[in-house]
């Protein structure tokens, strides 16, 4: 990987002593910008893996971070939002291990 980061980069390059092998991370945190849940989750993952590929990374681990309004929307519309993420996951090559959700106002 020749992507050197700097100080305004979304992510960060880690390397272990001796590797031959770097690793691109990166968390993001995006609002909702279209009404469908589905669409919304796959913007969603192709704006964070945008930030990989972006450093001259490929996508093949992803971790879900998710703030929802447990209070304001019924949880299919988070399986709709995982759904997305975890199609354009898929498209991408990158697999889902997991995640965090937590309750929040958007």
């Amino acid at each position: 990987m020749d992507a050197r980061p700097g100080p305004l980069d979304d992510a960060a390059i880690a390397r272990s002593p001796g590797s031959l092998r770097s690793l691109v991370l990166m968390i993001d945190v995006i609002t909702p910008i279209v009404d469908d849940p589905r669409a919304f989750g796959g913007i969603a993952a192709a704006n964070a893996m945008s930030d990989v590929w972006a450093m001259g990374g490929r996508p093949e681990l992803a971790l879900a971070f998710v703030g929802f309004p447990t209070d304001k929307l019924p949880l299919e519309v988070l399986g709709e939002v995982m759904a997305g993420l975890h199609d354009a996951w898929a498209r991408a090559g990158c697999s889902s291990i997991g995640g965090h959700t937590l309750a929040d106002a958007e």
